[in-house]
């Protein structure tokens, strides 16, 4: 089986400033999550790039050699530069796979691609979070139940302003009966990506599953 090249990029910014997070994450939040990719993909080919790299890690020459780009951010959407962007643009339109995890949401890439604000309504009272399968049959649900739970979570609500076109298939069931997307995929001409939304800098980050893109 060909192998399916992975680059995981994080900000790396929380690590450096949060205490809490680096006693979590030593190691970094982009390292931790390349490691469960690792596990659950054997025959990936898993490596990291953070924002403070020259390029921020993502050279042409890495980009053309990624099949699928990890997206991670935070609190440094606006520190990543435009001419980082349009070369991530240009290879998701090529076929790249790109998986946006929260808070990417604000993420100049993504935000790019969907032409939209992005933008959702959040709380953060450490609240348990069910998470409902909506679209069994996506093969990223494969062997999921009809639902699962994390014990403590920040909220999301709608409206979640993503284009109809993004296919929701994991949506969170919330105390206030508001929910929004916990995962949804869509495409733009030969582009293919998926959001993530649960897993926060201070929890550990919710399993990650990969279909080809």
């Amino acid at each position: 089986m060909k192998p399916i090249r992975v680059v995981v990029w994080g900000e790396n910014v929380h690590e450096h400033k949060m205490p809490a997070v680096a006693e979590i994450y030593p190691n970094g939040m982009h390292t931790v999550i390349g490691e469960g990719i690792s596990e659950l993909l054997a025959h990936a080919e898993v490596s990291t790039a953070t924002l403070q790299e020259p390029d921020h890690g993502l050279s042409k020459e890495r980009l053309a050699e990624t099949d699928v780009l990890v997206w991670w951010g935070h609190c440094a959407h606006g520190d990543v530069e435009d001419r980082i962007v349009d070369r991530v643009q240009q290879r998701v339109l090529q076929g790249m796979g790109l998986i946006v995890l929260h808070s990417g949401h604000f993420a100049k890439i993504f935000k790019r691609l969907l032409g939209t604000s992005c933008s959702l309504t959040w709380r953060e009272i450490g609240e348990r979070e069910r998470i409902w399968v909506c679209n069994p049959g996506h093969p990223i649900a494969q062997g999921l139940e009809r639902h699962f739970e994390l014990a403590q979570e920040e909220m999301y609500g709608e409206p979640f302003a993503i284009p109809h076109l993004m296919n929701k298939y994991l949506s969170p069931g919330l105390k206030v009966a508001k929910c929004s997307a916990a995962a949804a995929a869509g495409s733009v001409a030969m582009a293919r990506f998926s959001i993530f939304v649960p897993g926060m800098k201070l929890t550990r980050p919710t399993s990650i599953r990969m279909c080809a893109a």
